[in-house]
């Protein structure tokens, strides 16, 4: 699924998690557009904004962790529809969220 990065989604929230590594998430949608270890905001340190091809927005990101976890974490999915998951999880090459 093809993707671009919108550093300006607005209006997501949580959709769905899923588990991965940090590297791995990189390895896949690059470098994260805030973080990892921006503490300038109160609950994330560490996000991916993106817009796929089918005009989904979704947001990858930490909550609440006092830094970026860079083992293997639950990730957090947001969009502004449950489509955000699926076309996360189907760009990771995963085909289920926990």
């Amino acid at each position: 699924m093809k993707f671009t990065k919108d550093s300006y989604i607005n209006g997501t929230s949580l959709k769905g998690d899923f588990y991965a590594y940090y590297h791995e998430i990189v390895e896949v949608f690059g470098e994260p557009d805030m973080g990892p270890n921006n503490f300038e905001h109160d609950k994330v340190t560490c996000e991916w904004d993106l817009q796929f091809e089918d005009g989904t927005y979704a947001t990858i990101y930490d909550w609440k962790e006092p830094e970026t976890p860079m083992g293997r974490y639950l990730w957090h999915i947001g969009g502004k529809s449950y489509e955000a998951v699926d076309r996360v999880l189907e760009t990771m090459g995963r085909s289920i969220a926990v």
